[in-house]
């Protein structure tokens, strides 16, 4: 079910990108990873996932230091269970990772794309 609002935030979010969604970006346009289309800032019902591969359901979130707050934690856990219930697998990197260990953020991509 389309979500205007979701939609909305979505086009906004795509205009200001975090560094870390900047570089995972440059991995996962154009197909550049193993043939699979990703969106960024994916509306999915009320919900924006940071990317999505629609196809084969798969949503990425890039959590930076805001996901460490124990509200922020309780609207991860709902986003989450949303998605799972709608048929999506959720993976969840931290900005950190991305910075730090870029070829293993690379790997479990490419495994939750094989799962």
């Amino acid at each position: 079910m389309r979500d205007p609002n979701a939609h909305k935030r979505a086009r906004e979010m795509r205009k200001n990108p975090s560094s870390a969604e900047e570089k995972l970006w440059s991995l996962l346009r154009d197909r550049r990873l193993i043939k699979r289309k990703f969106r960024r800032q994916y509306p999915i019902g009320p919900w924006v996932a940071d990317f999505a591969c629609p196809a084969i359901h798969l949503a990425i979130e890039v959590d930076g230091p805001s996901h460490d707050d124990p509200d922020q934690q309780k609207w991860d856990e709902m986003k989450e269970e949303y998605l799972r219930a709608s048929g999506w697998q959720l993976l969840r990197i931290k900005n950190a990772d991305i910075f730090q260990a870029f070829g293993e953020v690379e790997a479990q991509i490419i495994c939750a794309i094989g799962d």
